[in-house]
């Protein structure tokens, strides 16, 4: 039996695209809707028969849904939300896919008193945005972690569940401040790190005389994919997980310091310690599935 009969997503970027396409490939009978506040995204949409039907207001889109999944930047969900209370069905589902939990959470369960909200997020991506962007197999072997609150039906969880494993995904669940804290490692600072050498490598362009760009190494060329990701939506990401981030970041400087200070003082030892180290965490990452492990990342040349 599938968990939902009629799924309207509420913003039609990479990963609302990909979600329709992926729920139209493995669900064919599941009726899709969609709704961008962009008017051009929306004929972009129609133009490619991304959903089953494309409407011109959030609450129109809504009123027959037994799931509204919101693919919307962070800071905008309970913004998004309020647009449609009005039209959402009284047993509707709500979720959405963003990469902070708690904020959302609170955003979504002020907009919405009394319904049903379900946070997840999947965990895949690219640097790419906008409804051409996705592809329905984004979330196969990719893991979604689904937030729900404390007091949450463990039937409407276990639907959102499984959803996105008809999509591909392997799910699992985390208290949404856990979350937070574990998200702020594994994504959000490293984005953040990307963010400022590549902002640093900018800025020396004029002293290096272009040196930095023509002759970048696949550290740095690597860096700026994550870099390119949509401004948009990590502005949002950085100033909803805020504190997770700065305590992260905290520890990371901290870090980094050991680092300067192992290079001041020829400690050879603990460069090797930690880089050691490291190189095992990549082979796990391999062996878990979660990366290609053919030279330079797959990538033809």
């Amino acid at each position: 039996m599938l968990p939902f009969a009629r799924v309207t997503i509420i913003g039609l970027g990479l990963i609302g695209s990909s979600l329709a396409r992926a729920i139209r490939e493995t669900m064919p009978t599941v009726r899709v809707t969609g709704y961008d506040a962009d008017a051009e995204v929306r004929l972009v949409a129609r133009a490619i028969d991304l959903c089953d039907d494309i409407t011109d207001t959030a609450g129109a889109s809504v009123t027959d849904a037994d799931l509204v999944v919101l693919c919307v930047p962070v800071r905008a969900m309970g913004a998004a939300a309020a647009e449609f209370v009005d039209d959402l069905p009284a047993d509707a589902i709500v979720s959405d896919v963003g990469s902070c939990k708690a904020d959302v959470l609170a955003q979504l369960s002020a907009a919405l008193p009394g319904r049903t909200v379900i946070p997840a997020h999947p965990v895949a991506g690219t640097e790419n945005s906008g409804p051409e962007a996705g592809f329905a197999s984004l979330f196969r072997g990719r893991w979604c972690i689904v937030t729900p609150p404390a007091d949450a039906d463990p039937t409407a969880v276990e639907r959102i569940a499984e959803l996105w494993r008809r999509v591909g995904a392997e799910v699992d669940m985390m208290d949404p401040a856990h979350h937070d804290l574990v998200l702020a490692v594994t994504s959000h600072l490293p984005h953040l790190i990307a963010y400022t050498i590549v902002g640093t490598a900018s800025d020396l362009e004029s002293v290096t005389q272009s040196e930095v760009i023509k002759y970048s190494a696949g550290g740095f060329r690597d860096f700026t994919r994550i870099a390119a990701s949509d401004p948009t939506m990590w502005r949002d990401v950085f100033l909803a997980n805020k504190d997770a981030v700065l305590e992260m970041l905290q520890r990371f400087s901290e870090d980094l310091s050991a680092l300067q200070r192992a290079i001041r003082w020829n400690d050879g030892d603990t460069l090797f310690n930690l880089f050691t180290r490291t190189r095992a965490i990549r082979r796990s990452i391999i062996e878990q599935g979660q990366d290609d492990p053919k030279p330079d990342f797959g990538r033809r040349h």
